[in-house]
């Protein structure tokens, strides 16, 4: 018997205190404050846990290899890495999971909907009864919204979703008209434009507008990874880039563009591509004042004006201006060909080969010629070609003084003078 019953979406209790930790879903109140970042939660005991990441207390450890963990759950999910143990099934294609919450993630991943539609035709979020309404999705464990009738396969989108409904925003900010149903995070929010920076790093100085930022960059100095990867068992400094990595395993890419479809596992992914409709360029270089879609080009492109080369190769000292420069050079040490033609399986050190090499089969030529229009496959050919056009003969030769306009015909002809000399050279003898 369960007597204690909420009265927003009729949850029932054994106990009144698990009842009042529950209605604080709905009413958003998070007593539990941490004293060291001041994130709040719902329940004591998730402070707790939460608290672990800034001691390092790590009280749970595998009996298998001695590795430890801030929570049992996560103990719990990595000791089925020795088992081998993958209990939850997707009904789909097949696939196992470790965890359940991959699988939800996982089932997201699938084009078909498991939604049924209601008998006059509405589908799930038409007003049903609350109680009914998982009924509707074929026994799959979903979480809906009561307010909006909107369903969700993860219980933290429900959650965002609740409070979304539940609390309205009273505090708008004067400069960007963003919303905030706390006084708290409209204050941390303002810092932003105000430029002020009151939280220093220690270790090397670096400032941040809020503590919590300033805790996670301190893990850089201490190397501490308290979020850690059941799958693949590697370890990450901050949740929201564990979540982000476990997509690899999942497959869900949950951030879909709105005008051509699209999918992302992460939603920078899906801001950088979009940008490709707009055509927004937000980032300018103060040299030659060259815009760029993304930040990462501009700090790769500023290199070109700096003559900064960050990356060195460990074997021969060579350094590059970019890590993917880096990456393909060491290949010519280790010998590494990563990129494998469908048609003909050969393979290649670059990427770029690889594409440049495929056209031999599919026959695309998308580089033409501005003059006669003749169509090349390789922009280097195309370079060649227009140098026809403009007369240029940048290639000489030493021995009688002719230029020529490609480098094969500077070649053959050079061996025509050998062919000479050894021609004299057996005739004097």
């Amino acid at each position: 018997m369960k007597p204690y019953s909420c009265l927003d979406c009729g949850k029932s209790f054994t106990q009144r205190a698990h009842l009042l930790s529950h209605e604080r879903n709905h009413t958003g109140e998070k007593p539990y404050s941490c004293s060291s970042c001041g994130k709040s939660f719902i329940q004591r005991v998730h402070l707790i846990s939460h608290q672990r990441t800034h001691t390092g207390e790590k009280p749970f450890s595998c009996s298998d290899c001695g590795k430890c963990f801030s929570e049992r759950s996560y103990l719990i999910t990595h000791e089925k890495v020795h088992t081998g143990e993958k209990p939850y099934l997707c009904s789909e294609c097949g696939k196992r999971f470790s965890k359940k919450t991959y699988l939800m993630s996982h089932l997201g991943s699938h084009k078909k909907q498991d939604l049924l539609v209601t008998g006059n035709g509405g589908s799930c979020n038409d007003h049903l009864p609350a109680v009914t309404h998982h009924i509707l999705h074929r026994g799959k464990e979903v979480f809906p919204s009561f307010e909006s009738r909107e369903c969700f396969t993860e219980r933290a989108k429900l959650f965002s979703q609740n409070k979304t409904d539940a609390i309205k925003k009273t505090y708008s900010c004067l400069d960007c008209g963003k919303c905030f149903s706390l006084s708290s995070s409209y204050t941390k929010h303002k810092q932003i434009h105000t430029g002020l920076k009151p939280f220093s790093c220690s270790e090397c100085g670096k400032c941040f507008t809020l503590n919590s930022a300033l805790i996670r960059h301190q893990k850089i100095h201490t190397g501490e990874k308290p979020f850690f990867c059941s799958e693949c068992g590697k370890y990450f400094t901050q949740r929201t880039s564990l979540t982000s990595h476990q997509r690899t395993h999942t497959g869900e890419k949950p951030f879909a563009c709105s005008e051509c479809g699209k999918c992302f596992s992460q939603r920078l992914g899906l801001v950088t591509h979009q940008r490709t409709h707009t055509g927004v360029k937000p980032f300018s270089c103060n040299e030659c004042g060259k815009y760029f879609t993304r930040k990462e080009s501009l700090l790769f492109h500023q290199r070109s004006h700096t003559g900064e080369k960050p990356f060195s190769c460990s074997k021969c000292g060579k350094c590059f201006t970019g890590k993917s420069g880096l990456l393909s050079h060491e290949r010519t040490h280790t010998g590494e060909n990563p990129f494998s033609c469908a048609d003909c399986g050969r393979r290649f050190a670059k990427r770029k080969d690889l594409v440049e090499h495929r056209r031999i089969h599919t026959g695309e030529k998308p580089y033409s010629c501005s003059s006669c229009g003749k169509p090349f496959a390789r922009t280097s050919s195309l370079i060649r070609h227009e140098a026809i056009h403009l007369g240029e003969k940048p290639y000489s030769c030493s021995e009688c003084g002719k230029r020529f306009s490609q480098k094969f015909h500077w070649k053959s002809h050079l061996g025509s003078h050998n062919s000479q000399e050894d021609l004299a050279s057996s005739s004097g003898s």
